[in-house]
């Protein structure tokens, strides 16, 4: 999968770190952090169009702390996971006030990291879940939508590619598409619906999935970049 992370930290020493503790995490757990990091918390909040995942945030920052810019986030973006990194451990608390999931306190160890960012990626999951009911030959079945690879579709035969393997239905792609208008789901042609959290690679008109390859077609390769762009922070 892939998170979209901010790091709003002014120690350069501290922010590097975290970002390499996100790579380690990363190649353990098979997922991917696209990372942006922030001096202050008044650049990030100029910035802030609530595309991000996940939030680190220190608490003493120049300008505007931490726990402030958490209020200001809140305003506009009310479910972003928001971790405090801080060598003020006796403020953390506060962190309940604006939702926070956890904090982090300095100096940075990774096996602590490593729960916490653990915590953050299951709230990710348990928000963006969604139940999926498909007809699985005569039986029926119930899917997570951020389990699901990729969906597959030729003619009336619907393929859902997902973590667990392969479920076969038959369904029509427009309800398919209804199903999921308002998840991170995009078409990178017309046979294959795509979870954005699992595109790893784009190589001219070839889109890496979870490790497998996948045509882009010439007329959806300009509405796939751009869903794919928006999902990833980029607007």
């Amino acid at each position: 999968m892939n998170f979209r992370v901010a790091i709003v930290e002014d120690n350069p020493e501290a922010s590097n770190q975290l970002g390499c503790f996100l790579t380690e995490y990363g190649k353990q757990r098979n997922c991917n952090f696209s990372v942006s990091v922030y001096g202050d918390a008044l650049d990030f909040l100029e910035n802030f169009r609530g595309n991000f995942d996940m939030i680190f945030m220190d608490i003493e920052l120049p300008h505007l702390n931490g726990m402030d810019a958490a209020k200001r986030i809140r305003e506009k973006d009310k479910k972003v996971i928001v971790i405090f990194v801080t060598n003020m451990a006796q403020y953390a608390v506060k962190g309940y006030e604006v939702d926070a999931l956890d904090f982090i306190v300095k100096p940075l160890v990774y096996s602590g990291f490593a729960m916490k960012l653990d915590r953050a990626v299951e709230r990710f999951n348990a928000m963006q879940d969604k139940y999926v009911w498909i007809n699985d030959y005569k039986n029926k079945r119930r899917l997570l939508a951020s389990e699901i690879k990729y969906i597959e579709v030729v003619h009336h035969s619907v393929v859902y590619h997902t973590v667990s393997g392969k479920f076969t239905t038959y369904d029509q792609l427009k309800n398919i598409l209804e199903t999921f208008e308002n998840l991170p789901f995009a078409l990178c042609n017309r046979c294959y619906l795509v979870n954005l959290n699992y595109v790893t690679a784009i190589d001219e008109y070839c889109v890496t999935v979870a490790g497998e390859k996948l045509q882009i077609s010439r007329n959806k390769k300009k509405s796939f970049l751009l869903s794919l762009n928006e999902h990833l922070g980029g607007k």
